[in-house]
């Protein structure tokens, strides 16, 4: 049987490469008395109970999952507190076809990558998507095949079903400076979205309200309280039933410019959400979120340069 001691997942680098543009995920064991004595594929089944015992097997006696010193570990390695395992995540490429869009870099220096995202485009790998996102495309893009793709990684949030605008860093170095931008809130983002028509309100209209967690994880809800939450919202077009709106928010709470829009009695055009949650996994290429992160402005903090980056994509 294989041990080895406990050591902190950050006291050194993964010691697995990105592989085909994924990196590897880590897992640290937890102290847990019901574990003592049992195998880490004891563990693993109980702790990813939706993946069998003969594909962690599988997994385990590949010599694909490591240690925090980068040596194989198989099924008949004791479980250990406080000791960290490495490995990919797997999903079978029948399980996640390719996302018929494809994203577009508006814009690459020495700090930032600006990329055009498409609709239905995770950003991160997560639940059912692991090659078909943002990230993982990019570090196999061959244009950036001379930056450390390891170091791509994004600035700021952009739901899977929204298009436009989206900034990441590739250097550790100059991150933090971008990551301030939006955490002070000196970034201006502007979007594009289509919505059912109302001329009876009074444009430029301002929505504040109070945002949080819905009763679904995925969803955020309006609820009585203190705003927390603010859009500004003006009428760009009018196009018969449906509009053309541009959506400014002011704060940066999880979909709050698609609750803002519902609140109005103007949900966004195709919203798999907003007012009615489709099921996962029903989407429609046809009918993507009528949603888009038009431009990104910022003075930049390594520069002191006034930045403006625009979609090429329109609604």
């Amino acid at each position: 049987m294989q041990y080895f001691s406990p050591m902190k997942p950050h006291s050194q680098n993964n010691p697995l490469p990105i592989l085909d543009g994924i990196k590897p995920s880590y897992l640290v064991l937890p102290y847990d008395k019901q574990f003592t004595g049992k195998t880490i594929l004891f563990f693993l089944c109980q702790h990813f109970p939706f993946v069998s015992e003969a594909a962690w097997q599988a997994r385990l006696n590949s010599g694909m999952v490591v240690n925090q010193q980068g040596e194989p570990i198989n099924e008949t390695t004791p479980f250990v507190s406080g000791c960290v395992i490495y490995y990919y995540r797997e999903i079978s490429r029948e399980d996640e076809p390719r996302i018929p869009f494809d994203e577009h870099i508006l814009w690459q220096d020495e700090h930032l990558i600006v990329v055009d995202k498409p609709h239905f485009l995770p950003v991160i790998p997560s639940g059912r998507f692991l090659r078909e996102t943002l990230l993982t495309r990019l570090r196999l893009r061959p244009d950036l095949q001379h930056l450390n793709v390891a170091d791509i990684t994004p600035i700021h949030r952009l739901d899977k079903d929204t298009a436009g605008v989206m900034l990441l860093s590739h250097n550790p170095s100059s991150r933090h400076a971008y990551q301030t931008m939006f955490q002070d809130k000196t970034v201006r983002k502007t979007y594009h979205a289509i919505a059912p028509t109302r001329t009876d309100l009074v444009y430029p209209l301002t929505v504040r309200s109070r945002l949080e967690r819905g009763d679904s994880f995925f969803l955020t809800k309006q609820v009585d309280g203190e705003p927390n939450s603010e859009t500004e919202i003006v009428l760009l077009e009018q196009r018969g039933e449906h509009s053309l709106y541009e959506l400014k928010p002011i704060t940066g709470k999880k979909h709050q410019l698609r609750v803002h829009m519902m609140s109005l009695g103007m949900p966004l055009f195709n919203d798999a959400l907003y007012p009615i949650a489709l099921p996962a996994g029903s989407e429609d290429y046809a009918k993507p979120l009528q949603l888009l992160a038009k431009t990104i402005e910022f003075c930049d903090p390594i520069t002191g340069e006034q930045r403006k980056f625009e979609s090429k994509q329109n609604l």
